[in-house]
């Protein structure tokens, strides 16, 4: 479980990283090489620090721990090599080959534009009526 929620958040944060500049207006293939290097150190000095921090335990430990260890060592390298090279791939494929999503100009809204929420009314405190 431990493995699942490094990898699965470090896709989560690489996921983010390509919204924020699909958002500042990046190109699409260019950003996807941007952000799997720009992103590459952050998350290999996550995955040594955690390798580096279990090998005593991997080392020394009691019958249960040495294996736990190793397979979450082994894990974390062999799925942050995956996962840095799936992630950008798949986003390609929806974008580009299935072209399931769409990479467009995103507008962000105006203070000018009305709200779309019905009969928008600011909040008034009943304990301080205005």
């Amino acid at each position: 479980m431990s493995l699942v929620g490094v990898i699965v958040s470090h896709s989560i944060v690489l996921f983010d990283y390509i919204e924020e500049r699909h958002i500042a207006g990046d190109d699409f293939e260019n950003e996807l090489i941007d952000v799997a290097i720009l992103r590459l150190h952050p998350v290999l000095i996550t995955v040594f620090a955690t390798a580096l921090a279990l090998f005593p335990l991997a080392l020394h430990g009691g019958p249960l721990w040495k294996p736990l260890c190793y397979a979450q060592i082994g894990g974390l390298l062999i799925a942050t090599v995956v996962t840095k090279l799936h992630v950008p791939v798949m986003y390609a494929i929806f974008f580009l080959g299935l072209k399931i999503l769409e990479w467009g100009i995103v507008e962000e809204p105006t203070p000018s534009q009305p709200s779309s929420l019905p009969n928008h009314q600011p909040y008034v405190s009943a304990s301080h009526p205005e």
